[in-house]
């Protein structure tokens, strides 16, 4: 069995929830702290063993930042060396040398699937995993890295779930499954945002998948959806009326970036395990609450 090695991470959206801040700036680049929320998520790629990432762009011209975020700045690099700030400079380095990573932009605003399916020549025939930008997850294991674990028993598509509150499912696509008791379990269906009432489970599909390159022939060919787009999970559905699709319930904290208060959580916790900064912001929070 031929290891996961590549990765896509779809970066088209305009993020319009962080207007004004994303009229010139990409979402994904909003800082947690010191470091842009997508370098956690190429980080989180890279230590599972990815070697080489797509980043699906947009039209749009606001996305430009994230390919100088990962390029390299040799007049940075120079300076830097000059006044002899040698942490910042091999922070900066390695930075660069991450994974390969190549980018492609996706011509209209389709959708996930349509996105995803930019990503076919690079993919090859290959199975592949998927980050989506807006979810930063911590935890002992990287959460992608749990996921390929799991495609290793299996080799079949997996969707990455976690539980969530009943009064929430109708945020998420939320999945049907065998039994709702393992980390890993076939998927019967795939319901996306239902009314609390009517939800299979309380198992919610949260940014991270392994995909078999089969998914490219039902994207080919997917009617559009809601929002008419090109959705991943109509195309998926179709897929395990063909062959299995399994849901694994990956293990860390999430936070959802995409979302204004999930943002500042995000901020606080890494604030609060910093060193060096982590004494003096509790002191602070303690004078405001």
């Amino acid at each position: 069995m031929k290891k996961i090695t590549k990765a896509v991470i779809p970066v088209a959206g305009f993020g319009t929830r962080f207007l004004p801040f994303t009229k010139a700036m990409p979402k994904e680049m909003l800082p947690i702290i010191d470091k842009p929320t997508i370098q956690y998520i190429v980080e989180e790629a890279v230590k599972s063993g990815i070697t080489d990432i797509l980043f699906v762009t947009a039209a749009h011209s606001n996305k430009r930042s994230i390919e100088d975020h990962f390029d390299t700045n040799l007049e940075l690099e120079m300076l830097l060396e000059k006044k002899g700030k040698e942490d910042f400079l091999k922070e900066i380095k390695e930075l660069s040398s991450l994974a390969n990573i190549q980018y492609i932009r996706q011509k209209e605003a389709k959708g996930l699937g349509d996105a995803i399916l930019c990503s076919k020549t690079f993919v090859g025939s290959d199975s592949f995993a998927v980050l989506l930008g807006d979810d930063v997850v911590v935890g002992d294991v990287p959460a992608i890295g749990q996921l390929i674990k799991a495609y290793e028993t299996k080799e079949s598509s997996i969707m990455g779930v976690q539980e969530v509150k009943k009064e929430d499912v109708n945020k998420y696509g939320i999945v049907s499954l065998d039994n709702c008791e393992g980390n890993l379990e076939k998927m019967n269906d795939f319901v996306e945002k239902p009314n609390a009432n009517d939800a299979p489970s309380n198992k919610a599909v949260l940014g991270r998948y392994i995909l078999t390159p089969t998914i490219f022939e039902y994207l080919k060919t997917q009617k559009e959806g809601t929002g008419n787009e090109i959705q991943l999970t109509d195309a998926v559905k179709r897929m395990m009326g063909k062959e299995d699709v399994y849901a694994f319930a990956f293990e860390g904290k999430r936070y959802d970036i995409g979302d204004k208060l999930g943002f500042l959580k995000a901020t606080v916790d890494f604030a609060l395990q910093r060193e060096g900064l982590k004494e003096d912001f509790r002191k602070f929070l303690e004078t405001k609450i």
